[in-house]
């Protein structure tokens, strides 16, 4: 048995980022990976990357990632209203001042997709991650995206689950397939959520857990479990820590909403 954990979108949060890897520890996952945005919206950008280096987790290049290792212009989304802008904007520029040389040249050396390939007696399972979508490096692909577009994205890279990050908002989808189509050819397409910034209701941390069973044995949809993990961390401390910065408070104000929405469910 080998378990594989996938996180994203740490956005800085360095509190929820020893959360989740204490968990994944006390998981026993054999392998980590990371499908990008280390940086932006909390205070610790140098202190993510480094822990990230120190534990050797590969990572793919996020889309905030890519803007501060290049340099790229800041370019304001039609979702987000004049209040947010001017808060993303003040966030990014705070990262741009703080963020190391060395870090930097690090974020610069990501790839964009990675193919973790499985054999099953000579039958190969491919799982491809991604940040955002197989096109773009910032494309939001929702749970309810559109089936047939997500089959046609996958056939093109032969691949048979699409790991994502990105939305902030975790998913586990199988695709329909028509009837008759051989046991390889299952597909999934999978958010695991956001570690520093999630847009889902609860305040927790997320990453998906990928437990992969014997691969001597003939492969069936329940070769490979996935499970999207949950984890509480201290909040507080990242609200603080932001309110205490240069970091604009809409940040703290965001994680400070859904911490009291997460707090009312019990």
């Amino acid at each position: 048995m080998l378990k594989i954990a996938i996180l994203s979108d740490i956005h800085g949060n360095l509190p929820a980022f020893k959360a989740v890897l204490n968990d994944i520890d006390a998981q026993g996952v054999d392998q980590v990976f990371c499908l990008g945005d280390l940086v932006d919206f909390a205070p610790w950008p140098n202190e993510v990357i480094d822990l990230l280096r120190k534990n050797r987790i590969p990572s793919l290049l996020g889309n905030h990632d890519e803007r501060i290792a290049f340099d790229l212009p800041i370019i304001p989304l039609q979702k987000h209203n004049a209040a947010e802008t001017e808060a993303r904007v003040a966030a990014i520029t705070n990262t741009r001042q703080v963020i190391h040389p060395e870090n930097k040249r690090f974020l610069a050396s990501l790839p964009r997709e990675l193919m973790i390939t499985f054999s099953f007696q000579d039958t190969p399972i491919n799982i491809l991650l991604v940040h955002a979508s197989t096109r773009s490096i910032d494309e939001y692909i929702y749970e309810s995206h559109d089936q047939a577009d997500l089959i046609t994205m996958m056939n093109e890279r032969k691949a048979d689950v699409l790991l994502m990050g990105h939305t902030h908002q975790s998913y586990i989808r199988r695709l329909e397939t028509e009837s008759g189509t051989k046991p390889s050819s299952i597909k999934m397409a999978i958010n695991c959520g956001s570690v520093g910034r999630t847009k889902e209701a609860t305040a927790s941390a997320t990453y998906l857990l990928l437990t992969v069973s014997d691969q001597q044995a003939p492969y069936s949809a329940s070769s490979i479990q996935y499970d999207l993990i949950r984890v509480d961390y201290p909040i507080e401390q990242t609200i603080q820590a932001i309110r205490r910065s240069d970091i604009p408070d809409f940040y703290a104000d965001f994680l400070a909403e859904k911490h009291k929405g997460h707090l009312a469910t019990f």
